[in-house]
């Protein structure tokens, strides 16, 4: 400082494209204070580059289940904690999201979906939460908000079609579809109907009736990619559903497809999945394990974006 050659910096004198790289390596909690410091962190702070994906899976909601529709008490704490989280994030944001990841026991509303929607409108993959307080109207409204959407992935919905056929009115170039939770005929005849251009679909850890799946091998004539693995596949036999192993119908009928299955017999995964008849109950497990799938594209790992950190509890509204 005693240099009069020497020339002091300020903060808003900083390159862009370093301040960037500083940036992607923050969580959201620390994202909000850091937007404040000056206009150049603020600008740099909604950079797409850093907001290319937002994984909410640490968030996960405090509930309790019911014996009554929708299955799920809240409490409100949750609910406004996940409001506070959305606004930081769509206000740095801006609208640059394209992958939006949510943990599958994060159950939010109409509202929460709603101002999402609003703030994202170029939004390309979505990771679902639960489904049991987001009603018919909200989810259908949110999916003709992104006409650019192309890979979603769903936990167990107990009647699809109408979602399906939403995003084959609306969503252009939608491609990619994964599946947590039960495959049936009408499930299968709607993915046919409706979503011609599909070219991946993920069943992985699902219940899968056979004669679904033979279906869809059938008659979906653009699926270049069918994930199987660790499914329990049933058979209707009379009143009584019977599980079944993958024969030679299925692998001829898939011929033409790449279908992953799994063949280790000692499988860890497909052994949860019979002792929990088909419909995986991921919170037994370790955390994070309902994020892996075969397919690359889908597989979520460890690190995909921008976090919010559950273990902060105290927030800003910024």
């Amino acid at each position: 400082m005693g240099d009069d050659r020497s020339v002091c910096r300020k903060w808003d004198d900083m390159e862009t494209d370093v301040l960037v790289k500083i940036f992607k390596l923050l969580n959201m909690v620390e994202m909000g204070p850091v937007s404040q410091v000056c206009r150049l962190w603020r600008f740099t702070c909604s950079d797409p580059l850093i907001w290319k994906t937002i994984d909410f899976s640490r968030l996960k909601s405090n509930f309790i289940q019911t014996r009554v529709s929708p299955y799920i008490w809240v409490d409100d704490r949750s609910d406004k904690r996940l409001f506070r989280v959305l606004k930081l994030a769509m206000a740095l944001s801006r609208g640059n999201v394209s992958c939006m990841i949510f943990h599958y026991n994060l159950y939010m509303k109409d509202e929460h979906l709603s101002y999402i929607t609003e703030r994202s409108p170029h939004l390309k993959r979505l990771v679902m939460p639960a489904w049991n307080r987001i009603t018919k109207n909200g989810i259908c409204q949110a999916i003709r908000r992104w006409p650019h959407l192309e890979s979603l992935t769903m936990p167990t919905i107990g009647h699809p079609p109408y979602i399906i056929q939403e995003i084959g009115q609306h969503c252009m170039n939608f491609t990619e579809l994964k599946i947590m939770g039960t495959f049936e005929c009408h499930f299968a005849s709607s993915i046919v109907s409706h979503l011609p251009n599909l070219k991946v679909l993920s069943l992985r850890c699902s219940r899968l009736m056979k004669d679904a799946l033979l279906m869809l091998l059938h008659y979906a004539e653009k699926l270049e990619v069918l994930n199987i693995s660790h499914c329990l596949i049933l058979e209707t036999v009379g009143r009584k559903q019977v599980v079944r192993e993958i024969d030679a119908s299925i692998l001829e009928a898939g011929s033409r497809m790449k279908v992953l299955v799994c063949q280790n017999r000692g499988c860890l995964t497909c052994q949860r999945m019979m002792n929990d008849e088909g419909l995986m109950r991921w919170y037994r497990y370790e955390e994070g394990f309902w994020r892996y799938d075969e397919v690359a594209s889908l597989d979520l790992g460890e690190d995909s974006g921008k976090l919010f950190d559950a273990e902060c509890e105290e927030l800003t509204a910024w």
